[in-house]
Parts: C-alpha cells; structure tokens; sequence
C-alpha cells in the first residue's frame, strides 16, 4: 500500500488503466451501451463526456462490477474487472454521494480509511480538509447537517486521503461553488502529477479542458469521439470544447471507428 503519497511499486506496470471491449449492457428492452471499446492509459486524466442518459453511469458501474453487463470483457490494470482484487487499485466517488447521514465528518473518515486499510492521521486529515477548503468543524457535525457543497467535499476528502492508483469520479464537482471547484481541480491536478490515473466525468467542459489530456464523447450508447479535447476542437473548427461537443453529439451522425 502507499505510504505518504507515493504510488504503489507496480503502479508503473504496462497494463492499460482500463480496458474495455464491446461491451453491451441493456435495461430491459432498452440498449444502454452498445458494443463500446475503450482504454485508458495508465497515468493519463480521462474525461467522458456526454448528455443526460448518454450511458456515463452505466459505464461507470460496469466498471466496477456493480451491475452485470450483456456483453463485451473489461479489464483494469490487466484484471478481469468482475474479480474483487481488480478493485483494489481504484478509488470511486458517485455523483450523487450521501454517506451515512447519522455519523460525524470525522467518524466518516475514520470508517472510509479502515475498510481502505489505513489509518487515521489528524494532520493529513487536517491537510486534505484545509486544501479542499473545508473547516475543520465540519469534523465534528453530523453529516446531515451539512450542506450538499460540504457533503461533497467530504467524499473528496475521503477518497484523496484513501490513495489508490486510479480514480473513478462521477462528477465529483456536482454542488460546489467556483472557489470550491477552484480548490478541487488543484487537489485533482496534484494528483495527475503524482502519476494517477483520472477517470472522470462532468457536465462543466471548462473543468475537463483544464483537467484532461483524453476524452471520449458517449451518446446513446456509442462513442461519437475519442481522442484530446483539442482534436475534438480541431474537428469541428472550434475554439472551445463546449461548442466542439455540442457539434459532435447534435451533427456526427456515426459511431467512431475503433481504434487499434
């Protein structure tokens, strides 16, 4: 396990981060993904973008074996992703995070960081609060009285204080304001730095310009784009993501090839 930041030794290993190949997943007679490729370098910041009901989720939770999938293999770090240990390299924060609303911010913490196999450390804790900007107090009140931009933060705070290898964040910026979003891509940045794999969504295309050096557009199901956020641009003759996307999702009218 990392001690104090470092990556894990085999973190440097040549398997991709993720890996996936045609996957499928269905909802009763509704086709939420259809025969979706995708890899994720180990080390790179990764954004999916897509709408509302695109399959962001469904992607997310097949991932982490969270619902069984009709179709297609998934691998992470070279790992069948439906083995246990092929989760334990990552860390995950949903977009709509509620942690047991009866216990205390440090108590939270405190549970998170046992099932992660590590102790509680007042001072990195302190640390981790204070670079997300999040009082200190907020370790001493019941979650349910916090707000939903605290709440978050919370689960922020969690997951950078657990440290894995890759980091599974399912609009992990949802209910913060711009000085909090400020702190949280910093806190994001750092981790890029450190050599950790980003795998991330969100509906705010400025955060993922300045966070990733990949995207993959989802739309109904199939991917419209892979590649950089500036060859999306380039794609489209467009200055900035947000158009770039808009143009790919309502004009691209096909499926994007597979890569090699």
């Amino acid at each position: 396990m990392a001690q104090d930041g470092a990556l894990p030794m085999h973190a440097a290993d040549t398997a991709a981060a993720v890996r996936v190949s045609g996957l499928t997943k269905r909802y009763a007679t509704q086709r939420v993904l259809e025969a979706v490729d995708l890899e994720v370098a180990a080390g790179a910041s990764f954004g999916l973008l897509g709408l509302n009901g695109a399959g962001k989720t469904t992607l997310i939770k097949c991932l982490l074996d969270l619902c069984a999938r009709d179709a297609g293999q998934i691998t992470l770090y070279g790992v069948p992703a439906d083995e246990p240990r092929a989760r334990a390299r990552l860390v995950y924060l949903p977009e709509r995070f509620v942690p047991p609303h009866y216990l205390s911010g440090r108590e939270f913490l405190a549970l998170m960081l046992t099932l992660a196999g590590k102790r509680y450390d007042a001072t990195r804790v302190e640390a981790r609060l204070a670079q997300l900007e999040l009082e200190p107090a907020v370790l001493d009140r019941r979650v349910r009285a916090l707000s939903k931009g605290m709440t978050q933060k919370l689960g922020l705070a969690a997951v950078l204080l657990v440290e894995r290898d890759l980091y599974v964040l399912d609009e992990p910026m949802s209910g913060l304001d711009p000085a909090s979003r400020i702190a949280v891509k910093s806190a994001l940045q750092d981790l890029i730095a450190e050599g950790r794999t980003l795998f991330f969504t969100s509906h705010v295309l400025t955060d993922v310009e300045e966070l990733c050096d990949s995207i993959a557009v989802l739309d109904r199901g199939t991917f419209r784009f892979r590649g950089t956020p500036g060859e999306l641009c380039a794609r489209h003759g467009e200055q900035s993501l947000e158009r770039a996307f808009l143009h790919c999702i309502r004009h691209d009218g096909h499926p994007v090839a597979p890569r090699a």
